[in-house]
């Protein structure tokens, strides 16, 4: 069986006192798969939480990152938060063009790409999102967003960067509507990405209401090496759920 990556994003979830009660509740959960090599569980907490999530974290062995950051070091930015600052918690992982921060708050491929380098200049890992809207999809277009999201994050990094990205598919259509790709849908486009990317190694993601009941249709796919889970991963029984349905 293939290495699978389980990745939780919280998004604008889970305060310090319920980051410290997952992890309570997440330890025995995972103890069960706290050494199986076929297996990388992370959690994306928001910033407040991010201090809970870091001794969580640390202390099930699992990996922690952040859900965004901007790509200046410091400055006159209000509200924004530094690679630095996340370093100071230490921080491994950061989730970047969700498809929640390009399409409500705006972000576009520029931002997104300069978010990239910075990250990867700090030796941080970046999760980079990418994805069609049903619009697009139903007009034929889905290729063509994709390949503009893709390209103009890579397209002037080092084969040796491009390859440290974790990229992560999410079909805005499927994202917190109940609603999934399905299996044959993701794999498309994920080796489809694969190809465009030029990288048979690189490690991608697929994203969209994951969860138990579909998690081992759509993990078995050829080019779909693990999930970047919402709703489920509030909870660590359906976090865990995921793996399990997989394995089984």
């Amino acid at each position: 069986m293939k290495k699978i990556y389980l990745y939780g994003n919280w998004k604008m979830h889970m305060n310090k006192a319920e980051t410290e009660k997952f992890f309570i509740d997440f330890k025995p959960a995972y103890e069960i798969y706290k050494n199986d090599p076929d297996l990388e569980v992370g959690v994306f907490a928001p910033f407040t939480s991010l201090w809970a999530a870091a001794e969580g974290a640390k202390n099930n062995g699992v990996i922690f990152g952040a859900e965004n950051v901007y790509f200046e070091p410091k400055g006159a930015f209000t509200g924004e938060v530094s690679i630095p600052m996340l370093q100071e918690i230490g921080v491994t992982h950061i989730i970047l063009g969700h498809s929640e921060r390009r399409h409500i708050f705006n972000e576009p491929d520029d931002m997104i790409a300069k978010k990239v380098k910075a990250v990867l200049d700090a030796n941080i890992i970046p999760v980079l999102c990418y994805g069609e809207t049903l619009d697009e999809r139903e007009s034929g277009k889905t290729f063509e967003v994709m390949t503009r999201q893709l390209k103009s994050a890579i397209s002037n990094l080092k084969p040796e960067e491009v390859r440290k990205i974790i990229y992560a598919y999410e079909p805005v259509w499927a994202i917190g509507t109940g609603k999934s790709a399905t299996s044959e849908q993701a794999q498309e486009v994920c080796e489809w990405s694969r190809n465009l990317i030029a990288d048979p190694k690189v490690v991608i993601l697929y994203g969209g209401s994951v969860k138990g009941s579909n998690a081992k249709e759509l993990l078995s796919m050829k080019d779909i090496d693990g999930a970047l889970v919402g709703g489920a991963s509030l909870k660590p029984d359906t976090f865990l759920e995921i793996y399990k349905a997989y394995k089984n």
